[in-house]
C-alpha cells in the first residue's frame, strides 16, 4: 500500500440530507430515511481553507446594518414578463436560481430564451453545458431563432475549474449551468452528481456569484418522486427555487417559485410549448377554461390565488360505483390525502354518502393546486358528479373546509372576486368570514353567497 493510499478515508453520506457517517447504516441517523447512505472518499483539508484560518485580514468584519447599501434594485430583465414575475421582477445580480423539472419538459429552452433576453439588454451571458456538446446547443439556438442569442457565449465542460476560468476571463453578468449534477470539482475524487460533489460545486458557484455580483441559474435533475435530486442543502444554498411542471403530453407548462428570497414565493407563470420554444400565456384563466364542457356534472370553477396573480381553474370529479375491491381514490393535481379528508367530511357532516364509491379528481389542463381554498370546489364537484347534476356555468366557488364541516376564510378574497368578475362569472359561493370582509366595490356585479358550513354551500350550489 502506497503512502498516498494509506491516508485515503471514506465516509457514508446521506443522499437525502447530506449528513455524514463513518460507517454504513440502513437508516440515516439524522433524517431517518432508509437506504440513502452512499460511500464517498472524504476530501482532504484544502490549502485554501487552511490559509483562510490564519489570514486574519481576510476575515469578514461586522458592519452596522445601516451602512450596508441595499441591492434590491440590481435586477436585469430576462425578456419574459412571466419569468420576471416568478423571479420577483427580474434576475437579481448576485442571486442564485435553481430550476428543476422532469427530463424534456423545457428547462434548457426556458433558460436559453432568458439568456437571449438578457443579452439583448446588453448583459454578457454565458451558457455552460455539461450534458450536451456546443454543437447541440447551437442547433437548438438556431431552431429557436432567438434575437440576441448570437451574443451568448457557450462552453461545453464538466469541470468546475474550466467554469471558474471562463468567468474570470469573460466577466459575464449572467450564467446558466446545465446541469449542476454534471459538474465536478477536482478537489474531490468522487463522481459528478454525488452528494459531496454537489455540495462542493454548488458552494463554489454560489460564492463566485455573490462575490462577483452575477446572476447565476442552475438547472437541477429531479427524482422519480418529483423532488430535486441531491442533498437538501442544495436548496438551502440558493436564493430561489423554481419548479417546472406540466404533463409532457400537453403543450402547457407551469413555472412555480417554491422559495424566493427576492420576491413572493408560490408565484406562478404559464407557458405554452411551441416549435419556436416557450411562449408566454398572459391570461392563464382563459387558457384553463377554454375547453371547459358546458353543463357537465362534476365540473366546478375555482378562483385560485397562489402567488400575486389570481387564476381561474377547473376542478373536475368523477364518482362511480366501486365494482371490485375497496373504493379507489385517484387524484391528479390535488393532494390525495386532502381528497380523502373531504370525502369523510361529506359523509359525516353533510350527509352525502360517498365513501363506498370510486372517486377520481383532477385539475383540468395539467395544473396543480396546493392551497386549502380548493376544498369547497372539490367537495361540490364530487357531489355534482354523485348526483349527476351540473351547477350553473356562471358560478365560481372557493373556501377551506374544516373537519367539523365549517367553511373557513381564505386569504386574498378580493383578488379572487375581481378575476371571477373579469371572466364573466356572476355568482360566487365563499366562506361567510370572507363575505363580511368585502367592500361594496368588490361586490359590484356579483351575487355573493357567504356560507357558514359545507351543507349551506351545497344548498346554494344546487338550488
Amino acid at each position: 500500500m502506497t503512502k498516498a493510499s494509506s491516508k485515503d478515508k471514506t465516509v457514508f453520506t446521506c443522499t437525502a440530507c447530506g449528513a455524514a457517517s463513518p460507517r454504513w447504516m440502513g437508516r440515516c441517523a439524522t433524517c431517518g430515511e432508509w437506504n440513502t447512505l452512499v460511500e464517498e472518499r472524504a476530501p482532504a483539508k484544502s490549502a485554501r481553507s487552511s490559509a483562510a484560518n490564519v489570514a486574519g485580514d481576510h476575515l469578514a468584519r461586522p458592519t452596522p446594518i445601516g451602512e450596508v447599501p441595499p441591492d434590491g434594485a440590481r435586477r436585469i430583465s430576462t425578456g419574459s414578463e412571466e419569468l420576471d414575475r416568478v423571479l420577483g421582477g427580474g434576475a437579481v445580480l448576485g442571486g442564485v436560481v435553481l430550476l428543476g423539472g422532469d427530463p424534456g419538459i423545457g428547462k434548457s429552452t426556458l433558460l436559453m430564451q432568458a439568456l437571449a433576453g438578457m443579452a439583448r439588454g446588453g448583459a454578457k451571458a454565458l451558457y455552460v453545458t455539461g450534458e450536451e456538446s456546443a454543437a447541440q446547443v447551437a442547433m437548438r439556438a438556431s431552431r429557436l431563432a432567438l434575437p440576441g442569442m448570437d451574443r451568448v457565449m457557450v462552453q461545453a465542460t464538466t469541470e468546475l475549474a474550466d467554469i471558474e476560468r471562463a468567468i474570470g476571463e469573460l466577466e459575464p453578468a449572467t450564467i446558466v449551468v446545465d446541469s449542476i449534477q454534471t459538474v465536478r470539482s477536482g478537489a474531490l475524487e468522487s463522481a459528478a452528481g454525488s452528494v459531496g460533489q454537489l455540495r462542493e460545486v454548488a458552494a463554489r458557484l454560489v460564492e463566485i456569484a455573490k462575490r462577483r455580483g452575477l446572476a447565476l441559474f442552475l438547472i437541477g435533475h429531479v427524482t422519480k418522486e418529483g423532488m430535486l435530486a441531491g442533498p437538501k442543502v442544495l436548496e438551502h444554498l440558493v436564493d430561489t427555487v423554481l419548479t417546472f411542471e406540466g404533463d409532457p403530453s400537453l403543450a402547457y407548462r407551469v413555472v412555480r417559485a417554491t422559495k424566493n428570497r427576492f420576491g413572493p414565493a408560490h408565484e406562478m407563470a404559464v407557458f405554452e410549448m411551441v416549435r419556436e420554444g416557450l411562449r408566454e400565456v398572459p391570461d392563464p384563466s382563459a387558457l384553463f377554461l377554454a375547453e371547459r364542457p358546458s353543463r357537465a356534472p362534476g365540473s366546478v370553477v375555482l378562483p385560485s390565488a397562489e402567488g400575486t396573480r389570481p387564476v381561474l381553474i377547473e376542478v373536475q370529479a368523477l364518482v362511480a360505483p366501486a365494482r371490485m375491491g375497496p373504493p379507489r381514490r385517484v387524484s391528479t393535481g390535488i393532494e390525495g390525502s386532502r381528497l380523502s379528508i373531504l370525502l369523510a367530511v361529506l359523509d359525516r357532516k353533510a350527509d352525502v354518502h360517498v365513501l363506498d364509491q370510486d372517486v377520481f379528481a383532477s385539475i383540468a389542463g395539467g395544473a396543480r393546486v396546493d392551497e386549502r381554498a380548493a376544498d369547497l370546489a372539490l367537495a361540490i364537484a364530487v357531489v355534482s358528479s354523485l348526483r349527476d347534476r351540473a351547477i350553473s356555468e356562471g358560478l365560481a366557488v372557493f373556501g377551506e373546509v374544516g373537519l367539523a364541516g365549517e367553511l373557513r376564510a381564505v386569504p386574498r378574497a378580493s383578488s379572487r372576486l375581481q378575476e371571477a368578475r373579469k371572466m364573466g362569472f356572476s355568482k360566487v359561493i365563499l366562506p361567510r368570514g370572507n363575505l363580511t370582509q368585502t367592500t361594496p366595490e368588490e361586490r359590484a356585479g356579483l351575487e355573493l353567497v357567504g356560507a357558514p358550513t359545507l351543507t349551506d354551500a351545497l344548498i346554494a350550489a344546487f338550488e
